[in-house]
């Protein structure tokens, strides 16, 4: 069976269509084209911003005229992440995608469902003849991964309905209500470049078979962190012998729990059955602590060629102990919606730059401003003892949960109708666009609500492919149940 073969056939259909446009973060113009094209097939109005984010506007069907127009919105971008062993061009490859059971999933890499999906149901609405609907706007802005750098770019005026449906959320009968704010935390170390010698025995020590996934929506599940595993490491390494730190790097993006790590180290000959003996106890501890979570992690090490430079010995103590002092993972659970994480934090990278530059990238989450700022600050302090120079993002303000919102009332009245059980009110951790909408766009009434995915922004990520005809029954019905102004 294809893809094309699933039930709602349209929603895939253009899912599909998806899928096979290269569109990574700060790179949408393929995926732009598509939408123009898309818009000039099916004779929908469409409009441009200078950011790249687009609108396209569609109006009502018959008897629906007197309806408020109602904003659907998705994100273009998607995270482009793969296994290590996989060879894949995001800025030119289709995702190669399987149908698994019950799931959907691409091969090795991101699926890109996050928001792929959403923007598949849009176009679905705006391709139909046959939904009942009154006036309605699309909007699939750029950037959101990376920055939500379309959302604090849309102008004023650019959308003119006051109901936002927010597609971005990723499980089935849960109703999102408000989200957390973000930051972005990077620091920089540069060190000096000195000389390897050629008495020393080098290796790779490498964290890999991690889960990783989103750093809000899954931050909860205390799944490994691979920065943190590989620091964790050579700490206990530069207490037992001498070793030159010739090479590190983890992690991709910020928003991502990373998922593998490796450095290369230079030991003494005869160190090396030790470090070995030490490595095979620790990754007995490891395996034990993500048992639950991350039961195919694997700690290895491997004889490596020499490298050219290595870190100098200040520089690198400095690097490790930040490393392992440096917080990640939940901070606080919220005190007014249970189960909700309030404040986290991730690990996210740690990259050797030109210019003899070490680059630490974290990010920060919460749903009270004042403690997305702590936090930020408290992994700030971390890195500035260490001296390292830290800058901070713009980030993004959260989405404060309204409860008493007419869209929210009923889209839980209708889910309700439809399948003869509640929905859940939620509000979630992971960052949405709402909040900048907000900022524009005060009056606006929303709700963010999707079909059920599972780890995203990692190649793990997966659609569970009965919840699409559930999502897209209910966002039909949703639409034809909204009342006259």
């Amino acid at each position: 069976m294809n893809m094309t073969d699933l039930k709602p056939g349209i929603v895939w259909k253009f899912f599909h269509e998806v899928t096979q446009v290269p569109r990574p973060s700060k790179k949408e113009e393929r995926i732009i084209r598509y939408l123009e094209s898309f818009a000039k097939t099916y004779h929908v109005a469409i409009r441009k911003d200078a950011a790249g984010n687009i609108l396209m506007s569609k109006p009502a069907t018959p008897g629906y005229g007197d309806r408020p127009v109602v904003i659907l919105q998705s994100h273009m971008d998607m995270v482009c992440e793969k296994n290590g062993d996989k060879v894949f061009d995001f800025e030119n490859d289709p995702i190669e995608t399987i149908i698994d059971g019950d799931w959907l999933r691409a091969d090795g890499t991101t699926l890109g469902a996050d928001n792929g999906i959403g923007m598949a149901a849009e176009l679905a609405i705006l391709a139909s003849g046959d939904i009942e609907h009154g006036p309605i706007e699309c909007l699939f802005t750029v950037d959101e991964e990376t920055g939500l750098t379309g959302a604090k770019a849309l102008e004023e005026g650019f959308m003119t309905g006051e109901i936002l449906l927010n597609l971005d959320s990723e499980d089935e009968g849960e109703l999102f209500m408000g989200c957390a704010g973000g930051k972005d935390t990077q620091a920089e170390l540069h060190y000096e470049p000195l000389p390897t010698s050629d008495g020393l025995l080098y290796f790779r020590i490498g964290v890999k078979g991690l889960n990783g996934g989103h750093s809000g929506g899954e931050i909860h599940k205390g799944l490994g962190n691979a920065n943190k595993i590989l620091a964790r490491f050579l700490y206990l390494l530069k207490k037992r012998v001498d070793f030159t730190l010739c090479t590190i790097d983890g992690g991709n993006l910020r928003n991502a729990i990373p998922r593998e790590a490796y450095a290369v180290v230079g030991l003494q000959s005869g160190d090396k059955e030790e470090v070995r003996a030490m490595l095979n106890r620790f990754t007995a501890a490891i395996e034990n602590e993500l048992k639950h979570v991350d039961p195919d992690v694997q700690i290895l090490m491997q004889s490596a060629d020499r490298p050219e430079q290595g870190i100098d010995p200040k520089t690198a103590e400095k690097l490790i102990c930040a490393l392992v002092a440096c917080p990640h993972g939940v901070i606080a659970m919220s005190h007014d919606i249970e189960g909700l994480v309030e404040t986290s934090t991730n690990l996210a990278s740690v990259k050797m730059k030109e210019g003899d530059r070490i680059v630490i990238g974290t990010s920060q989450r919460s749903s009270i401003e004042s403690s997305k700022e702590a936090i930020a600050n408290q992994v700030a302090a971390v890195f500035l003892l260490a001296g390292a120079t830290v800058t901070h993002g713009d980030g993004y303000p959260g989405w404060a949960p309204n409860p008493d919102s007419n869209i929210l009332k009923i889209a839980r009245d209708t889910y309700k109708h439809l399948f003869g059980k509640e929905a859940k009110i939620m509000a979630i951790h992971a960052g949405l666009e709402c909040g900048l909408f907000l900022e524009k766009y005060p009056y606006l009434d929303m709700i963010s609500f999707g079909p059920t995915l599972r780890d995203v922004h990692s190649p793990n990520e997966r659609i569970q492919i009965n919840t699409v005809g559930l999502w897209w029954q209910h966002l039909l019905e949703l639409l034809k149940s909204i009342p006259a102004k």
